[in-house]
Protein backbone atom coordinates (compact mmCIF):
# COMPACT_ATOMS: atom_id res chain seq x y z
CA UNK A 1 0.00 0.00 0.00
CA UNK A 2 1.24 3.46 -0.85
CA UNK A 3 0.36 6.71 0.90
CA UNK A 4 0.73 9.34 -1.82
CA UNK A 5 1.39 12.92 -0.90
CA UNK A 6 -1.61 15.24 -1.17
CA UNK A 7 0.25 18.46 -0.27
CA UNK A 8 3.85 19.69 -0.61
CA UNK A 9 6.15 18.48 2.16
CA UNK A 10 6.55 20.74 5.13
CA UNK A 11 8.58 20.21 8.30
CA UNK A 12 9.32 22.20 11.42
CA UNK A 13 12.79 22.19 13.03
CA UNK A 14 12.84 19.91 16.07
CA UNK A 15 9.81 17.91 14.93
CA UNK A 16 9.74 14.48 13.36
CA UNK A 17 9.60 14.68 9.59
CA UNK A 18 6.62 13.24 7.77
CA UNK A 19 4.92 13.10 4.41
CA UNK A 20 2.96 16.21 3.46
CA UNK A 21 1.94 19.17 5.56
CA UNK A 22 0.49 18.94 9.05
CA UNK A 23 -3.11 18.77 7.83
CA UNK A 24 -2.46 16.79 4.64
CA UNK A 25 -4.85 13.97 3.87
CA UNK A 26 -2.88 11.06 2.40
CA UNK A 27 -4.41 8.89 -0.28
CA UNK A 28 -4.20 5.15 0.53
CA UNK A 29 -3.52 2.99 -2.52
CA UNK A 30 -2.88 -0.73 -2.98
CA UNK A 31 -0.61 -0.98 -6.00
CA UNK A 32 0.09 -3.99 -8.21
CA UNK A 33 3.87 -4.13 -8.69
CA UNK A 34 4.08 -7.72 -9.90
CA UNK A 35 6.68 -7.93 -12.63
CA UNK A 36 7.64 -4.27 -12.20
CA UNK A 37 11.24 -3.12 -11.74
CA UNK A 38 11.68 -1.61 -8.28
CA UNK A 39 15.03 -0.23 -7.16
CA UNK A 40 16.23 -0.23 -3.55
CA UNK A 41 19.38 1.80 -2.92
CA UNK A 42 20.97 0.59 0.30
CA UNK A 43 22.08 -2.71 1.78
CA UNK A 44 21.25 -2.67 5.49
CA UNK A 45 18.28 -3.66 7.60
CA UNK A 46 15.96 -0.97 6.28
CA UNK A 47 16.76 -1.87 2.68
CA UNK A 48 16.24 -5.52 3.51
CA UNK A 49 12.70 -4.87 4.78
CA UNK A 50 11.85 -2.84 1.68
CA UNK A 51 13.20 -5.55 -0.64
CA UNK A 52 11.38 -8.32 1.20
CA UNK A 53 8.04 -6.55 0.97
CA UNK A 54 8.52 -5.92 -2.73
CA UNK A 55 9.41 -9.56 -3.39
CA UNK A 56 6.30 -10.69 -1.53
CA UNK A 57 4.32 -8.52 -3.94
CA UNK A 58 5.95 -10.10 -6.99
CA UNK A 59 8.17 -7.18 -8.00
CA UNK A 60 11.49 -7.50 -9.85
CA UNK A 61 13.80 -6.06 -7.22
CA UNK A 62 17.15 -4.44 -7.88
CA UNK A 63 19.35 -3.66 -4.86
CA UNK A 64 22.22 -1.20 -5.33
CA UNK A 65 24.83 -1.08 -2.58
CA UNK A 66 28.58 -1.79 -2.22
CA UNK A 67 27.82 -3.82 0.90
CA UNK A 68 24.69 -5.80 1.71
CA UNK A 69 23.30 -7.61 4.73
CA UNK A 70 23.32 -11.44 4.63
CA UNK A 71 19.52 -11.55 4.39
CA UNK A 72 19.61 -9.54 1.16
CA UNK A 73 22.22 -11.88 -0.31
CA UNK A 74 19.80 -14.74 0.30
CA UNK A 75 16.96 -12.99 -1.54
CA UNK A 76 16.07 -13.46 -5.19
CA UNK A 77 17.04 -9.93 -6.19
CA UNK A 78 19.33 -8.44 -8.81
CA UNK A 79 22.27 -7.25 -6.75
CA UNK A 80 24.49 -4.41 -7.93
CA UNK A 81 27.47 -4.40 -5.56
CA UNK A 82 28.59 -0.83 -6.06
CA UNK A 83 27.69 2.70 -4.96
CA UNK A 84 24.59 4.35 -6.39
CA UNK A 85 25.10 6.20 -9.67
CA UNK A 86 22.77 8.49 -11.64
CA UNK A 87 20.73 6.41 -14.06
CA UNK A 88 20.23 3.49 -11.66
CA UNK A 89 16.51 4.26 -11.47
CA UNK A 90 15.93 3.96 -15.23
CA UNK A 91 12.78 1.98 -15.93
CA UNK A 92 11.81 1.73 -12.26
CA UNK A 93 8.18 1.77 -11.16
CA UNK A 94 9.20 2.62 -7.58
CA UNK A 95 12.42 3.75 -5.91
CA UNK A 96 13.60 3.46 -2.32
CA UNK A 97 16.42 5.52 -0.81
CA UNK A 98 17.52 3.44 2.18
CA UNK A 99 21.22 4.13 2.79
CA UNK A 100 22.85 5.60 5.91
CA UNK A 101 24.23 8.54 3.91
CA UNK A 102 22.09 11.66 3.58
CA UNK A 103 23.75 12.84 0.38
CA UNK A 104 23.10 9.51 -1.36
CA UNK A 105 19.47 9.40 -0.30
CA UNK A 106 19.04 12.99 -1.50
CA UNK A 107 20.56 12.11 -4.88
CA UNK A 108 18.24 9.12 -5.26
CA UNK A 109 15.23 11.28 -4.41
CA UNK A 110 16.35 13.93 -6.88
CA UNK A 111 16.73 11.44 -9.76
CA UNK A 112 13.34 9.94 -8.96
CA UNK A 113 11.64 13.35 -8.95
CA UNK A 114 13.27 14.35 -12.22
CA UNK A 115 11.97 11.19 -13.88
CA UNK A 116 8.52 11.01 -12.33
CA UNK A 117 9.28 7.90 -10.27
CA UNK A 118 7.53 7.65 -6.88
CA UNK A 119 10.22 7.46 -4.20
CA UNK A 120 10.34 6.52 -0.54
CA UNK A 121 13.13 8.16 1.47
CA UNK A 122 13.90 6.31 4.69
CA UNK A 123 15.83 8.95 6.63
CA UNK A 124 13.76 11.97 5.54
CA UNK A 125 10.18 10.95 4.68
CA UNK A 126 9.22 14.48 3.67
CA UNK A 127 11.61 14.21 0.70
CA UNK A 128 9.63 11.29 -0.67
CA UNK A 129 6.25 10.74 -2.28
CA UNK A 130 4.85 7.92 -0.18
CA UNK A 131 5.06 6.22 3.19
CA UNK A 132 4.91 2.47 3.70
CA UNK A 133 2.25 1.40 6.18
CA UNK A 134 2.53 -1.35 8.75
CA UNK A 135 0.64 -4.28 7.22
CA UNK A 136 -1.17 -7.24 8.73
CA UNK A 137 -1.61 -10.03 6.14
CA UNK A 138 -3.86 -13.04 6.17
CA UNK A 139 -3.69 -14.46 2.68
CA UNK A 140 -5.51 -12.05 0.38
CA UNK A 141 -6.62 -9.92 3.31
CA UNK A 142 -4.38 -6.94 4.07
CA UNK A 143 -5.03 -4.45 6.85
CA UNK A 144 -2.71 -1.45 6.63
CA UNK A 145 -1.97 1.12 9.32
CA UNK A 146 -0.18 4.37 8.55
CA UNK A 147 0.67 7.52 10.45
CA UNK A 148 1.81 9.26 7.26
CA UNK A 149 5.43 8.87 8.31
CA UNK A 150 4.91 10.62 11.65
CA UNK A 151 5.60 7.50 13.73
CA UNK A 152 6.23 4.10 12.12
CA UNK A 153 6.64 2.61 15.60
CA UNK A 154 3.11 3.69 16.55
CA UNK A 155 1.76 2.15 13.35
CA UNK A 156 3.49 -1.13 14.25
CA UNK A 157 2.03 -1.06 17.77
CA UNK A 158 -1.48 -0.60 16.39
CA UNK A 159 -0.97 -3.42 13.90
CA UNK A 160 0.38 -5.71 16.61
CA UNK A 161 -2.63 -4.95 18.81
CA UNK A 162 -4.93 -5.96 15.95
CA UNK A 163 -3.18 -9.24 15.16
CA UNK A 164 -5.03 -11.46 17.68
CA UNK A 165 -8.38 -10.40 16.21
CA UNK A 166 -7.38 -11.55 12.71
CA UNK A 167 -6.75 -15.28 12.95
CA UNK A 168 -5.48 -17.45 10.10
CA UNK A 169 -9.08 -18.38 9.21
CA UNK A 170 -9.47 -15.00 7.50
CA UNK A 171 -7.26 -16.24 4.68
CA UNK A 172 -9.74 -18.99 3.81
CA UNK A 173 -12.69 -16.62 4.15
CA UNK A 174 -11.20 -14.21 1.63
CA UNK A 175 -10.55 -17.03 -0.85
CA UNK A 176 -14.15 -18.21 -0.59
CA UNK A 177 -15.39 -14.70 -1.31
CA UNK A 178 -12.99 -14.46 -4.25
CA UNK A 179 -14.26 -17.75 -5.69
CA UNK A 180 -17.89 -16.68 -5.25
CA UNK A 181 -17.30 -13.36 -6.97
CA UNK A 182 -15.43 -14.94 -9.87
CA UNK A 183 -18.19 -17.52 -10.23
CA UNK A 184 -20.91 -14.89 -10.15
CA UNK A 185 -22.63 -16.46 -7.15
CA UNK A 186 -23.32 -15.53 -3.54
CA UNK A 187 -21.03 -16.84 -0.83
CA UNK A 188 -22.55 -19.72 1.12
CA UNK A 189 -24.49 -19.05 4.37
CA UNK A 190 -21.88 -20.90 6.43
CA UNK A 191 -19.18 -18.47 5.35
CA UNK A 192 -21.46 -15.50 6.12
CA UNK A 193 -21.97 -16.87 9.62
CA UNK A 194 -18.22 -17.34 10.04
CA UNK A 195 -17.63 -13.72 9.01
CA UNK A 196 -20.23 -12.51 11.51
CA UNK A 197 -18.56 -14.54 14.25
CA UNK A 198 -15.09 -13.21 13.39
CA UNK A 199 -16.30 -9.62 13.24
CA UNK A 200 -17.95 -9.98 16.64
CA UNK A 201 -14.49 -10.76 18.04
CA UNK A 202 -13.24 -7.44 16.68
CA UNK A 203 -15.96 -5.59 18.54
CA UNK A 204 -15.03 -7.39 21.74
Amino acid sequence: MLDLRADPAATTPGQETRIGSENAVLYPLFMDVSGSRCVVVGGGGVASRKARGLLESGARVVVVSPEVAPEIEAMEVTLERRPYAPGDLAGAALAFAATDRREVNAAVAREAKENGIPVNVADRPADGDFALPSVLRRGGLQVAVSTGGASPSLARKIRDAMEPAFAAEWSGIVERYRAAREGGVYVDPGTEEEVARCLSQLRG
